[in-house]
């Protein structure tokens, strides 16, 4: 995980070099997404902000990660159910692993993903733009339960 408190800045400084506005709201998306681990929803980040914010609507929360995705400032996940998880600590590809009962993402330290994607460009003939590597199975918590 990259430090939340430089990732911030990081998001900070993309944001004003492009003239945009920092509202405690926003400022409050940002710290949630260059600190959470566990790549929040819309709805979750939503709630969050809620908290110290009663006033904000959910269209606010969106069209501010709509801009750091457009920013390339947060990664977005998106699962065949329709749902989507938002990473902005790590906003770029890099493996995840995500439990199949509790729906907790992860992000592995795992070796280097670089020479997969040199390899699948190689064996292809491929200009590789992008990766996404999910494994997908049964957390520790959720094993206990079984």
């Amino acid at each position: 995980m990259a430090d939340p408190p430089t990732r911030l800045d990081e998001m900070l400084v993309r944001l004003k070099a492009m003239k945009f506005r920092i509202t405690p709201q926003r400022l409050a998306i940002l710290k949630i997404l260059a600190s959470s681990e566990d790549h929040p929803s819309v709805e979750r980040i939503y709630e969050q902000v809620k908290e110290n914010f009663a006033t904000t609507s959910l269209a606010t929360i969106y069209k501010t990660v709509m801009l750091l995705k457009q920013l390339h400032e947060v990664l977005e996940l998106g699962f065949p159910d329709g749902s989507n998880r938002y990473d902005g600590n790590k906003p770029y590809p890099h493996p995840h692993i995500v439990c199949i009962k509790c729906n907790q993402i992860m992000d592995p330290d795992l070796g280097s993903t670089a020479k997969l994607v040199e390899e699948a460009a190689q064996k292809t003939g491929y200009k590789i733009m992008d990766h996404r590597l999910d494994f997908f199975g049964i957390c520790p918590k959720c094993q206990k339960k079984e």
